[in-house]
């Protein structure tokens, strides 16, 4: 018995409802930043966009690339439930760690820098820096 999964070729409709959800949403990305340009309402202009991004996701969810991807969506949340975050005190001392570690790293390439500096300048082609 396989467990592989089958996957279904989107359909010629599919494809155009999500190219059309894309173009809803560029339309209401434009069309708030015109309408802002105008000095119309701010509630206007955010309006526009809603509107288009609720369009859109009407037309996703009508589809079943935007199903597929809906669902994706829910998996991924219900997978970041079930990480272990750090507390407060370890992503302080990580966050310091590697602080520390930036800051020799800075010191190490600056050192090595200056000593190619005076090898070069000084000691290969005689000139004084």
């Amino acid at each position: 018995m396989s467990n592989q999964s089958v996957q279904t070729v989107s359909t010629s409709n599919d494809k155009f409802k999500v190219a059309l959800a894309v173009v809803a949403t560029i339309a209401g990305v434009v069309g708030f930043f015109y309408l802002k340009g105008q000095n119309k309402p701010a509630l206007v202009a955010a309006g526009a966009l809603v509107a288009g991004l609720v369009f859109a996701v009407l037309l996703l969810w009508t589809s079943t690339t935007g199903r597929d991807f809906l669902s994706f969506a829910k998996e991924s949340v219900r997978e970041t439930k079930k990480v272990v975050w750090p507390t407060r005190r370890e992503a302080t001392q990580i966050t310091g760690i590697v602080f520390a570690f930036v800051v020799v790293t800075a010191i190490f390439l600056w050192g090595t820098d200056k000593v190619l500096e005076f090898v070069l300048y000084d000691l290969v082609l005689g000139w004084k820096s």
